[in-house]
This record gives C-alpha cells, structure tokens and sequence, in this order.
C-alpha cells in the first residue's frame, strides 16, 4: 500500500425531504424532528472534519425515513412506517434517486484509491440520543468497529487512545452504545474490501452534546485525533 487515504461520511445528515413526499409526513412532523429523522450535529461535525482534515466528505441530507441510507437492502427498517406502503415502483425510485446515488458515490471513491494502491481509514460520523427506553446513556463517544478485522481494530483502538488522552474527561467507549458489526454502511462496505485496504469506523457522538451547544469542544478533540491516525 502507498499510503493512508482518510474519508468522512455521514449518512444521517438531515432531516430534508423532497416536495413531492412531503405530504407523507403529515403527521410525521415530530419523528422528523426527533433523533428517527436525523442524526442532529452529525453534519456539522462531519463537514469540520473534512474541511480540518482536507478530505473528502460525502453528505446524504435528505431524512432517513424516506429510505435509510444506512440499511442494506434486505434489511426491514429500510423504509420507515411513512414509507413502508409506497407501491413497489416508487419504492425503487427513492432507492434509484436517493439511496443507489449516495452509496455508490462513496464506494466508487473508494474503489479509486484501492485500485491505486491506497489504504483507505473511512470515518461514518453518527449522533446518538442521550436517553434511550427511559435510560441515561454514559458514553460520550463511542468508536463502533468489526473487532475481526485487525486493521481495523488497530485503528479503532489508537483512535480510542487519543481521544482519552485530549479529552481525559470523556467516557469514550469501543462497540457503545450499537455494535460495529451491525448492519449499516460500513458492514456492507467490508464485504466489498478487503481487511488491509479498508477499515470502516464509525464514530457515534452523544447529542447532547449539539444540544447544549459544545460541539466545539467535540470539534477540537475529534479533529486531531483523527488526524494523528494519518501514515
């Protein structure tokens, strides 16, 4: 391998929606809104660290409950309650216009650097909602990796490292509050890639953070922590 080549993703931008599919969400306003619409500070922090960082950034802004992004094709959460009754023709043109489009702009990068002999390090930058069925949750960041994967692994853990090191203060915890290996983006990318040309790392930030206005200091540990994963 060359070289190192680091990506930010971030699939759960947004919460926008097309004109024509707004009147699905009449009565949707609330779940748009909420942490099922959107991951909030998600793209802030993924645009900061891919203007920091100088590298690519790839952005999806549209909702995920109009088709999720973040879901193979297989999975049953691929289209939400608003969605999950479309006929099957419309269904396939969200995934022609919205889903296919997004996914593959991303793979086709990568596949360009593999085939020119570059490792790629590809950071899915995510939020959380701090309480789930009613339960605080402790992690502030938490790094979600395939722990089989030795590359991936390595890296995961050295990005775990620096991050307690700049911000001692932080529960920063590996495979919190989901599982690496659960099923998303990077775990189909996995299958695309072999375990020394991509790792795919997904980096989950608690809201509340975006919530009461310190993403900044998010910000000024994320980037160089990242950064300092850079051969």
């Amino acid at each position: 391998m060359l070289g190192r080549r680091i990506l930010i993703t971030c699939e759960h931008a947004g919460n926008e929606l097309p004109e024509s599919y707004k009147y699905l969400f009449k009565r949707g306003k609330e779940a748009l809104e909420s942490h099922r619409g959107w991951d909030p500070g998600a793209a802030i922090l993924a645009s900061y660290l891919g203007a920091e960082l100088a590298v690519p950034v790839f952005i999806h802004p549209t909702s995920r409950l109009l088709v999720e992004v973040n879901r193979s094709l297989s999975h049953p959460h691929l289209f939400s309650e608003f969605t999950i009754d479309l006929e099957p023709s419309v269904k396939q043109f969200l995934l022609n216009k919205y889903y296919r489009p997004y996914r593959n702009a991303v793979t086709d990068w990568i596949i360009r650097e593999t085939e020119a002999k570059n490792e790629v390090a590809h950071f899915s930058i995510h939020s959380f909602t701090p309480v789930w069925e009613g339960k605080k949750r402790p992690t502030d960041i938490g790094i979600l990796f395939d722990p089989k994967r030795r590359l991936e692994s390595k890296i995961a853990l050295e990005l775990t490292d620096k991050l307690r090191e700049l911000a001692p203060l932080f529960t920063i915890d590996l495979n919190e509050p989901y599982k690496g290996t659960d099923d998303g983006f990077t775990t189909s990318l996995r299958k695309k890639f072999g375990v020394k040309s991509y790792s795919g790392i997904e980096i989950e930030v608690n809201q509340r953070f975006f919530f009461n206005k310190e993403l900044d200091f998010v910000k000024s540990v994320l980037s160089p922590a990242i950064k300092s994963l850079e051969i």
